[in-house]
């Protein structure tokens, strides 16, 4: 059995985990070893008055006429010790073999001070040991002492049910401090993680605020480092798009240049293919612009509007019915207003739509709202695209390999141009072959409201 499974998955569990059995672990050593330790003191205490009390009365028998003396033992009910007069006669089960506890005698020879001690016997019971030992008075006339001692231990005062509740109580305390000092601890730790998440998502997301000074310091560090390195990716990103945006900018004059010189060519074959050659590089200089100002439209400032997603749709049939193409229109109206930037939205379903007459000469629309969300689906009637091709066809300038065709395979841009300009509405776009065949891009946007879109902006 793999003991690793059981453990809980978070952080903050685990330590509160490691917490719990710690602590239990501690406080029942230490509730063990207050019992044995009182047990012990316990003990030590009874043993000392029981050796004073035995030194106070062979003081008072000290005091006592010699004839008084059986008689005051017969008067004095002594049931912890006995005193004999004289060296009385051992048992017929005594063991001369078996001396009292080393501890017994000490304490007596400490507490008799320069009186004689001498074991005689020992008689052995059931449930305790009987000490038979010599001494005198200061008249020197013998004494017999009979002390007892137990021979099992005797049962832990505090059974393990009386342990339970304080040490239940205890758990319940500490755990408390310990889960709000942990969670105060842990939580900057989550906010740094989600700010990691959110920069995986989206590189231009604002930074989370600085740490407060009570945070823990190495958080406070991987923050401060996770801040810069958020504005290094930032500025190697914007000098990409720049490097990009310039050299697809620079390169439209040689290219001009290159198409009027080509109209000076007499060979008419050669002529025609140097157009198409300019042609192509053309478009893939319209696009390389178009995906840099993509790129570029994280940083737009203006507010957000309202857009009627059902007249913009109704647009965009029209347009692509002007250009011969047959698009399908929703079956029936959505009544959505999403808040965005419509002619990026425009710009995004028209790549979606070419793409789809493109590849399947023939595309249908569809929409779902509820109240979080619009759903646009563009769906084509094309064979569709393997389900490991479905992610990788949104990187820029990768194309199929059957499309390597400028005509029919595009420049590579025109899915990742559809990603970045849904990324500044807060949508997203994912491919899946439709079950009724075909490729089915689904278009998801939130329906923020005016005072949230704004902000967002």
């Amino acid at each position: 059995m793999n003991l690793a499974r059981l453990l809980p998955q978070s952080l903050f569990a685990r330590l509160l985990l490691i917490w719990l059995a710690g602590m239990a672990i501690v406080l029942g050593i230490s509730l063990w070893l207050f019992d044995v330790e009182r047990e012990r003191i316990g003990q030590t205490s009874r043993l000392d008055n029981l050796v004073q009390e035995v030194a106070g009365t062979l003081e008072t028998l000290d005091a006592l006429p010699a004839p008084n003396r059986a008689e005051w033992l017969r008067a004095t009910h002594l049931r912890r010790y006995h005193i004999r007069l004289g060296e009385a006669p051992l048992p017929p089960q005594a063991d001369t073999r078996i001396a009292p506890p080393p501890v017994l005698t000490e304490r007596l020879r400490e507490a008799l001070h320069a009186r004689p001690l001498r074991p005689l016997a020992t008689v052995l019971h059931e449930r305790h040991a009987r000490h038979l030992l010599y001494t005198e008075l200061h008249d020197g006339s013998p004494i017999t002492l009979e002390m007892y001692s137990p021979t099992r231990r005797p049962p832990p005062p505090a059974p393990l049910s009386q342990w339970l509740l304080p040490l239940g109580a205890l758990l319940a305390g500490a755990t408390l401090l310990f889960w709000l000092a942990l969670r105060l601890t842990i939580q900057p730790l989550a906010r740094f993680i989600h700010a990691t998440r959110l920069l995986g998502d989206d590189p231009e997301h604002a930074p989370p605020p600085p740490l407060s000074r009570h945070a823990p310091k190495e958080v406070r560090q991987a923050s401060s480092a996770f801040a810069h390195l958020q504005e290094r990716i930032r500025a190697h990103l914007d000098e990409r798009t720049r490097i990009l945006g310039a050299i697809s900018h620079d390169l439209q004059t040689p290219v001009t240049r290159m198409r009027l010189r080509a109209e000076l060519i007499d060979d008419d074959e050669l002529r025609e293919r140097l157009q198409t050659d300019l042609s192509d590089m053309q478009t893939l200089i319209e696009e390389g612009l178009m995906y840099a100002r993509s790129l570029n439209l994280a940083h737009r400032r203006d507010a957000a509007r309202p857009i009627d997603l059902d007249a913009l749709l109704a647009v965009l049939c029209d347009d692509a019915s002007d250009m011969g193409w047959q698009v399908t229109p929703p079956p029936a109206p959505s009544h959505a207003t999403i808040f965005g930037h419509d002619d990026l939205l425009r710009r995004a379903l028209w790549n979606l739509v070419s793409n789809g007459i493109k590849f399947g000469q023939r595309v249908h629309l569809n929409v779902a709202a509820d109240a979080r969300q619009v759903t646009i689906e563009v769906r084509d009637e094309g064979p569709g695209l393997p389900e490991e091709q479905l992610e990788k066809v949104f990187e820029p300038f990768y194309r199929l390999e059957g499309s390597r065709n400028r005509s029919t395979g595009g420049t590579g841009l025109g899915l990742a141009i559809t990603r970045n300009l849904l990324a500044t509405q807060h949508g997203a776009v994912t491919l899946a072959n439709a079950p009724e065949g075909g490729l089915s891009a689904r278009i998801t946007l939130p329906r923020h409201t005016p005072a949230t879109a704004d902000a967002a902006h």
